[in-house]
Formats: C-alpha cells, structure tokens, sequence
C-alpha cells in the first residue's frame, strides 16, 4: 500500500510532526505586480521515467486579467519591479479535512523558514466549504482553525469562487507553494486548478497526486512498478464482500477469528481513522463503521506487520532543468533513531528505493517516503524474490509517500529554487544569488558576522516536570526563529536530571541543582518529539561505533547531494556541521555562558526554570537572562506567596493530611471555608495547567491520583467536564483550594446558510470572564498587551494541549465589545499593569485572570514567567508582533535588565 503524502514543514529531524504518527508542521512583505509571466508550455523528458511519470511535469505561467479584488494586492513597488524584484510566493493552506490544523502548523514554519528581503509571502486560507481568502501574514499566527473560521468574515478578503481566486493567484504571485494536507491539497483539486491556470506552483503534478494519494490505486501502481507490497484487500461495507474477506484472510495465512489486520479509508490522511482489527467480524465492523461516519466509502485492509520497524525518509530532487535526479536523505526509524538502527545494506536499500520511487511515480521537487524494515517475515518472502526490497537482512516495503546537511530553512529554499527551474519566467530568481543568501558556508559563517563576533545565545529547554514537552516546542521555536538573525550564534540546550532518566523514578530524586546537567545540542538531535528522544540520541551520539558510522553515512549523502547542488549558481555550500552533543553539568554550563558573554533564554516551564532557582544561578555568575528576576520568578511560581495580589481567597492543605485524612469531613470543612460547592484545586508549586482540576464530592478520584502518583487523570473522570489533566510528579508538598469561579459559557454557532458566518453565544448572567493577558517591558514600566479569551472546546479549565499546542479553542483577541466594553477592558489592562510592576515583573510574562465585565475588575489566577512560545502561541497585537522580532525584543531586554 502506498499513498502520497504532502511533507510537512513543522520543525521535526524527519520532516513529521510532534503530533500524531505523522510528522504533520508563517509572513509579511510589500506587494508587488506582476508584469510578465508569457510562457510557453514545457513538457518533459520521460526517459528513465515509468508511464506514470510521462504526465507533464510543470506549472505554466501565463498573464490573466485580475481580479477585482486585486487593487490593493497590484501596486509597483519603489522601483524593484525593473531590477531585481523579489520572488512572490503564494503559500495556500486549510482546506476540507481533518488535518486543516496540520495544514496551519506547516504553514506557520514555512512562512517562518522562507520569509525574508529576497521573498515576499502572501497567505492564503481555504475554509471547510472550500472558499479561498486572502489572509494577513499576523492571521497566519491565530490558534486554530476554528479561529481562522471564527474571523474569516471581519479579517479576510473572500473571494467568490475558486475560479475568481485562481485569477488572483496569477497576477498577484510567481510561485505557489501550497501545503493542504489531506484532500484538495494531496489529491490532485488544486494542482488541477493551478495548471489550467498555467500557475507555478512548487510540488508534485495533480495527475501524480492523483495517483499517490488513493492508497489502493498506490499498492497497485507500486506492485506494478516491482516493489514489494504488504498484501491487502479492498472493501466497501457491502454485506457480501465478508466471503471475499474470509478467502484473503485464509490465503494469507491469517485466523479468522484472532488474525491482525490494519483497516484504513482509502483516501485520507496518514493516521485519520486508521484502526487495528482481529478477525473477519472485526474488521467488517471497522470497515462499516469508517464508512458510516462518512471517512470514506472505500476502505483498504491490510496485513499487520509483526516485528517490524517503521522508518521514513525524505527525498529531494537535485536535478538541473528537466532532469530528474532525487536523493534520500538518511531515513529516519520511528522509535526516533537517525540514521536508524538498521544494517547498511538495509539503509542503502531504503535509500536507493525512495529514489527509484519516487521517480517511477512521477513526483517533483521533494516527498517523504514511509516504509517498514522486517528481518524476517513469511507474508512478503519467497514468492516475491523479484521484487525490489529484498536485501541481505532482511526485506523493505514502502507504504506511504509523504517530504544531512540542510537547515530546515534551507530545505525550504532549496524546493522552491528547484521548482523554479521548471518555469522559464522564474529562472531569472535562480540566477542571482540574493534569494540564496542563506545559504552561506558554515565554515564561513559560524561565529562572525559581517567581520564581526556573533553575539552567543543559549535556548534552554526541557527539564523534567510535565510540562518538559511543551517546553521542548518553546526551545525549539524559539531557536528556529532567532536563526534568521545573522548576527547571533543561537545555541539549543537541553535541561536533563541528574540521573540522565525522564521516564521513571521522579519521586526519588535529589532536588540537588549542582547534580543537573545540561547538554549543547547540534542541529539533528534537537529535531524529536519529546525530550526524551533527544536525550536517548545525545547518548547514542556518543558511543564510538554510532558516531563513526553517522559521520559515514551523512558524508557519503552529503556527497550526493553537492555533486548535483554545486551545478546551481544559488547553492553555496551547506549550512549545519557534523558536530557531537556536549554534556555539562549546570553549574560549568552557566560559566560556559559567561566565558562566551553569552545571553540565556528561558524555556523551561515549571520547576528550577521557573521557580527562580536557574534565575538566582545565573544572575550570581553575572550572566544576562530572559524573563522576571529571582524574587518575582520565586514569588509568581508559589501561589502563595502572591495569594495578596488581588487573587481569589484560598485554603492550603498538606498532601499528607489528603492522603491521610477522612475526605468527606475535610470536603466539608473546605466547602464552608470558601462558600463555594464546587473547588478548584491546584499544586501550591508548579506549572499553569499542571495538577488543576475542578472538584466536588469526587476528591475522592484526585487524591487517588496524588496516592499511586500517577502522571495524568483521563478525560472526563471528574464530575465536571475536563480535557487530560497532567499531574504534577513528584506529588506537591501542598495544595491549593479556591472557589470555583462560574463563567458563563462561551459558545460559537454558524448559521446554516453559511457554515464559515459565526455567531458568538454568551449568557453573560454572572458578569465574570475568564483572560490571558501577555505583560512585557523593563522592570518598574512593564506595560499590558491585549486581554485574550479563549472558547474552551473540552470543559472549564484549559489543559496544556489546549494551551500551548494547535488543535483546540477559539481565541479571540481583543474580547468582542459585545461582551466586555472598551472602557471595562481599558481599566483591566491599567489593573494587569500595577499587578505586573507591583510583582517586579520583567522580560515577558503571562497573566491569567478573571474581570468582570462592566467595572474591569481583576482578579488573579497566577502569574507564569516562562510562558509558552510555541508555533501556536497567539502574538495579536496592533501592530503586529512577529514571533522572530518578538523573540530578538525579549534578547534586548535581557541585556537591559534591572540588577
């Protein structure tokens, strides 16, 4: 089984995302008209290419009316339309499925990695209904895709048809980039429109795609173009196709009650609605039920693979003009090992294979293959010897085509610099070196600037609370943006625990901070999914073998890949070196720092990174810092010790006297307390969501959690509605008890006659509401950014998901006036003010609170120093706030800290 996956662009080693199975991963600049574009068609060369591949393989550019809605989109700009005008890139993200979030995240870091004086982005999002909008590179930073739906109507400009879009596409940019996972983006709809449009566009052609993506006909095309293939059969929920699927799953060998199969629609995503089924009845019920739901109507089962190992590669194509030469990068085993774990002759078989494919199917520019490595397996061996995937130790079979050396800006670049080659009107872009700027040797270009030092950065992440793999998405960021400034030297480093363990054990741990160590981290290992990952390979990075024979492998790819780069005027050299982790302990790593006059920004949430522990160590040693100083860090971290500042009345209890004591009397004795039926409860001591739930007479069932120390409570097993609750661990000393505040729901409906047309419902009756607010400034003059709500998708108190990482809620910035006035909401923020300067607030930080709605009175819910700056971290301002300038803001305060 094969299907073509469109890469994303989130920041993973493999090009996958830290979401899901699949790594699933922003942009303002002047507009320009387009003059010319006149072309004739290109068609290519299919020698070496099957007959799927002999499909014209290019865009075409052609000059088309405008549209009406062009006029602001068509002004010549200050004289760079004659000389060296910058590339316009149209970056298309959305679309119809399920995986619109995965579509944003990857259009996020695109926009990030791509943006620049030599390239000007223009964004643009298609909605559920699939109706296009022209969308602000600031909108591209909203949450969610249900804020991009909530705002379309005030925000965006709509067009009003895809035909009237696609007019606009053609005047208004050179090349589009579209990243629409899943369908209209994946299965051909757009690369179609684009090509009767003669459009550039970088990426596969619609009929590739439309091969690729229908994972049946994928399996069929691979079987035929000699590759190994995992046995499976087509369903379509008809009652009598269960004797069809009793003979396959007795021709494979497979028990007709017990036998392990895969059940998948055929045309969707890599992992939506993917299931495993045992036995025929089992998997007709699965196959049924994808069908119902409407998923699909065609359903793909297949063989599950014991004892294999998953892995992906991605594969670039090097060639000059019209000729093809794709390269696989080292493949990647999912268990997060790269290179894998697997024999060379394996490795060199993957490798050659993603090649071969991805030539045999007919793909441009770039794609990331899936397969699985078995060293034995009965179901694909001795009838297949002829197939290409039989290697020496063992087999391989490619199962989904999806996108050493290179940079993840690069990467970028080096697409779009490929997929120019194909357009005679955009060949001018390739031959002058400014669009290629980033890619300066890295030998040239790693400690100075312009002949001057590089200014040392640090980005400090992970640690080991719950709140560690929120902090890795910060950190990594964070780095990511700080890059594009060529005068800093940015550094990622990992916060690791004395024992080397994340996994186990947080219980018994010394607190002890001269006994933590910190590791420097070369750009490959940063590129995980948890920190667990990167710490397990910064240790398989140091032994003797594996190092020897990454340093082999990544050599002999990076080799490949120059000898068809160097023939580019653009290509400069590569831009990442082949070095090792560095392992210190804190304390040596802090006089590293100050040796290299080196300045620290802080991403680690909760414990030591928030506490004010780290904070005292390194302003101790003299070294510049992100975020509030130490008594305002210690202060803000103990909600009790800011429990004076304008915050809900509270009740402290000792873990002990939970674990010890009868719950119904103690349950009682805090209810009178507070005044109040229904508590939140939260640890005295720790991060913003870790540990907070909403309790009544089922305390019971949180301080079971407390008792087995158990790392989370699942959905929904209090009596209010929850989202995961990630527990703090080790167990806190002391709990916090306060009054659950009722906020009148706030709800979004969409009129029937227009899905994408919202309307905000809020009762309103207890005039409270629930904000975050950034605060940012110099110590004494912090001043407020603009309230943020949020229309909570799973309960009443927001979980870390919800917080930090895109999929979930609706925010909205600033509050609707329908719900709080602009003189309430002036006062709120002139509250959060003196709160901030009171505390001794520096750098940035977030507050939440509740106001009420008419008299803008605040009260506190905590304050969070280090809060998180994930891709989906909303920056709404006016004027807008751009996470790479946002991020250097934060560096400049560093160095102008009070003492």
């Amino acid at each position: 089984m094969s299907t073509l996956r469109l890469p994303s662009f989130i920041p993973v080693a493999d090009g996958r995302s830290p979401c899901g199975n699949r790594a699933k991963e922003t942009l303002p600049a002047p507009l320009n008209r387009r003059t010319s574009g006149l072309s004739s068609p290109l068609s290519r060369s299919s020698k070496n290419v099957s007959d799927v591949s002999t499909q014209k393989r290019c865009g075409y550019g052609i000059q088309t009316p405008r549209s009406s809605v062009d006029a602001r989109d068509t002004m010549v700009s200050d004289g760079k339309e004659q000389n060296g005008r910058v590339l316009r890139v149209g970056l298309i993200c959305g679309g119809p499925s399920s995986e619109r979030g995965i579509s944003l995240n990857s259009a996020r870091s695109v926009l990030d990695h791509i943006q620049g004086d030599d390239v000007d982005v223009r964004c643009y999002y298609i909605d559920r209904d699939l109706k296009a909008y022209r969308i602000s590179a600031p909108q591209m930073y909203s949450n969610t895709p249900a804020d991009f739906d909530f705002k379309l109507e005030s925000l965006a400009q709509s067009f009003n048809s895809l035909n009237e879009f696609v007019e606009h596409l053609a005047v208004n940019v050179d090349i589009v980039f579209p990243v629409i996972h899943g369908h209209f983006g994946e299965d051909g709809r757009i690369q179609v429109l684009l090509e009767k449009a003669y459009i550039p566009f970088v990426g596969t052609g619609s009929q590739a795609c439309q091969n690729a993506f229908d994972k049946y006909n994928a399996s069929l095309e691979l079987e035929k173009q000699g590759f190994l293939t995992v046995p499976s059969i087509l369903l379509q929920g008809d009652k009598y196709e269960m004797l069809g699927l009793s003979k396959w799953f007795a021709d494979n060998q497979l028990d007709p009650i017990s036998g392990k199969v895969v059940v998948k629609p055929v045309r969707s995503g890599s992992s939506i609605g993917v299931c495993v089924a045992y036995g025929v009845h089992d998997c007709m019920e699965k196959t049924c039920a994808l069908i119902s739901e409407g998923i699909d109507d065609r359903v793909l089962v297949e063989i599950f693979l014991d004892g294999g190992h998953e892995f992906t590669a991605i594969v670039l194509d090097v060639g000059t003009g019209f000729n093809s030469h794709p390269v696989a990068l080292l493949p990647t085993e999912v268990a997060y090992h790269m290179p894998p774990r697997f024999p060379d002759d394996v490795i060199d078989c993957i490798r050659k294979g993603a090649a071969l494919l991805f030539q045999k199917f007919g793909l441009l520019d770039f794609a990331r293959i899936d397969g699985w490595f078995l060293p034995h397996s009965s179901h694909l061996s001795s009838s297949n010897k002829n197939k290409f995937g039989h290697c020496k130790s063992g087999v391989v079979v490619f199962t989904d085509i999806n996108l050493v050396g290179f940079s993840h800006s690069n990467i970028l670049r080096t697409i779009i610099h490929h997929a120019c080659l194909r357009f005679p009107s955009l060949l001018l872009f390739n031959e002058k070196k400014s669009i290629a700027k980033s890619f300066a040797s890295v030998k040239n270009s790693k400690t100075r600037h312009q002949g001057r030092i590089r200014h040392k950065v640090f980005v400090i992440f992970g640690g080991e609370t719950s709140e560690r793999q929120v902090s890795l998405m910060s950190g990594t960021n964070v780095w990511l943006n700080l890059q594009s400034f060529n005068d800093l030297d940015v550094v990622p480093c990992l916060l690791a625990p004395a024992d080397g363990c994340l996994t186990a054990g947080y219980q018994h741990r010394s607190n002890d901070v001269n006994l933590r160590t910190v590791w420097n981290l070369p750009y490959p290992l940063v590129l995980r999914h948890t920190t667990e990952e990167v710490l397990e390979a910064c240790l398989e990075a140091l032994e003797p073998v594996r190092a020897a024979m990454t340093s082999q492998l990544r050599a002999k790819v990076m080799t490949e890949l120059e000898e068809s780069l160097q023939k580019h005027n653009w290509f400069d050299g590569f831009d990442i070196s082949d070095d090792l982790p560095k392992q210190l302990t804190l304390e040596k790593w802090i006089q590293q720092a100050k040796d290299l006059n080196a300045t620290i920004f802080i991403s680690v949430h909760g414990g030591i990174g928030e506490d004010g522990t780290l904070q005292s160590m390194l302003a101790a040693a003299g070294v510049p810092y992100t975020g509030p100083g130490v008594m305002a860090s210690k202060t803000c971290m103990d909600k009790l010790a800011n429990s004076g500042v304008l915050t809900i009345c509270k009740d402290v209890r000792r873990k002990e006297d939970l674990l010890s004591g009868t719950l119904s009397e103690l349950w009682y004795d805090l209810a009178t307390r507070l005044q109040s039926e229904t508590l939140c409860v939260k640890p005295a001591k720790d991060g913003c969501s870790t540990g907070v739930a909403s309790c009544s007479e089922d305390l019971i069932i949180y301080v079971d959690a407390l008792k087995s120390c158990l790392p989370r409570l699942p959905k929904n097993c209090l009596s209010k509605a929850h989202g995961v609750i990630e527990m703090p661990n080790p167990p806190p000393e002391f709990l916090i008890f306060e009054p659950f505040i009722e906020t009148n729901e706030i709800t979004v409906s969409y009129k029937q006659e227009d899905s994408n047309s919202c309307v905000l419902n809020w009762e309103g009756h207890s005039r409270w509401i629930e904000i975050t607010v950034g605060v940012i400034g110099k110590r004494g003059a912090v001043h407020s950014l603009t309230p943020s709500i949020t229309v909570k998708e799973s309960g009443d108190i927001l979980s870390l998901e919800e917080k930090f990482q895109g999929g979930t809620g609706i925010n909205l910035t600033p509050p609707p006036e329908s719900i709080i006035r602009n003189e309430a909401l002036a006062r709120c923020k002139e509250r959060i003010e003196l709160i901030a300067n009171m505390l001794g607030l520096e750098g940035f930080s977030r507050i939440d609170a509740f106001v009420h709605v008419d008299t803008g009175e605040v009260m506190i819910i905590e304050v969070n120093t280090v809060p998180g700056m994930t891709p989906s971290t909303a920056l709404a301002e006016n004027p807008p706030m751009f996470p790479q300038q946002f991020f250097r803001n934060l560096l400049d305060l560093a160095a102008q800290r009070s003492v």
